[in-house]
């Protein structure tokens, strides 16, 4: 009886094989996902404008204490919830109060009128609102209304587009140079970072520029501290976000990067509040987007083109905390690849 030869070893199953899931159960999974991710994003980007609106809007009242008092019920009957009420000796105060930011509007009231004071170039929005709420209370009482625009809006920008539009450029100015300048520098870290420091110098002088003599929405000059305060506010914003998005690269590669990415772009960009600023926006969101680079530069931007940096300064030290952050992930990756090299050099050896 002849033997049959060697029969060869079964093969081994392909263990990637064995544990890649059904093509069925893969399309439903990734289906299912997009659709999850999708939900979420319409949540981030529409439910902020959803639940926007006043809310504990701080805001300075003068006059009789009597009338001060009645107005004050008047305030909550018309808008429930909106105003958080300061009172105030003098129109002088009140007005010195909003210039500097303290508040966002006030009233001056006794029994036959109401003198509504608003700064549009702190928020068109809510100016509106508290011009709107002086109408219906002044309806309600009989009193005649006035309406005082205390800082005011160049008249080229009325309804302040121009710095309500920043959020994204702003976003694209701190994402995009770090992908490119990567790219033409692949292997010099020195270039690579002179030219995203070089690009947020340009980008806040580049959108001042626009700002001032394009759109009308800050009436400067060139050669003005309100100009270079602008522009200043500007870089400090892209710089905040492309230094700490290169310094996850150069930790953590293309995963760090685009997860700083994402959380730029997907909540720095919705919570920013830049257009009604941060006040209008429900808290939660108003807290997450005055920590994130984007709503702390619209904030410092508004600060310097209107107010003379008065109520930017907790702004600029976030922005120069993320820069700070940026330059010791910087730090952490050049050293890392030092040490790598060094490890690779030896073994060689």
């Amino acid at each position: 009886m002849t033997t049959t030869a060697n029969r060869a070893p079964d093969a081994q199953a392909d263990p990637v094989a064995e544990k890649t899931p059904h093509p069925v159960l893969m399309l439903l999974g990734l289906t299912v996902g997009l659709g999850v991710i999708l939900v979420l994003l319409l949540l981030v980007f529409i439910l902020p404008s959803l639940k926007s609106g006043a809310h504990d809007l701080r805001v300075g009242v003068v006059g009789p204490v009597a009338a001060v008092d009645s107005f004050e019920r008047s305030l909550e009957a018309a808008d429930p919830g909106a105003y958080d009420t300061r009172r105030f000796t003098s129109e002088d105060d009140l007005r010195a109060a909003i210039e500097n930011r303290d508040v966002v509007g006030g009233y001056v009231v006794d029994d036959t009128s109401i003198d509504a004071l608003v700064a549009s170039a702190g928020s068109a929005t809510i100016s509106g609102n508290l011009a709107a709420t002086a109408q219906a209370v002044g309806k309600a009482t009989d009193r005649a209304v006035e309406v005082d625009d205390v800082v005011a809006l160049p008249a080229a920008d009325p309804t302040g587009i121009g710095i309500g539009g920043l959020a994204f450029p702003l976003v694209f100015g701190g994402i995009v140079p770090v992908v490119a300048f990567r790219k033409v520098f692949p292997r010099s870290e020195g270039w690579y970072h002179a030219g995203l420091f070089g690009f947020s110098l340009l980008g806040g002088f580049i959108v001042a520029c626009m700002l001032d003599f394009v759109f009308g929405s800050i009436d400067a000059g060139l050669w003005s501290a309100e100009f270079w305060a602008v522009a200043g506010a500007i870089a400090l914003g892209i710089g905040a976000l492309a230094f700490p998005l290169a310094g996850l690269q150069g930790v953590f590669g293309a995963k760090g990067f685009t997860l700083g990415a994402m959380v730029m772009m997907f909540l720095g960009n919705p919570f920013a509040g830049i257009a009604a600023t941060a006040a209008w926006l429900p808290s939660w969101a108003a807290v997450v987007g005055q920590i994130l680079p984007p709503g702390a530069a619209g904030t410092l931007v508004r600060a310097a083109a209107y107010f003379h940096g008065a109520g930017g300064a907790t702004a600029g030290l976030t922005l120069a905390a993320w820069m700070i952050v940026g330059l010791v992930l910087i730090a952490v990756g050049l050293r890392r690849n030092l040490v790598s090299s060094a490890a690779e050099a030896g073994a060689a050896a």
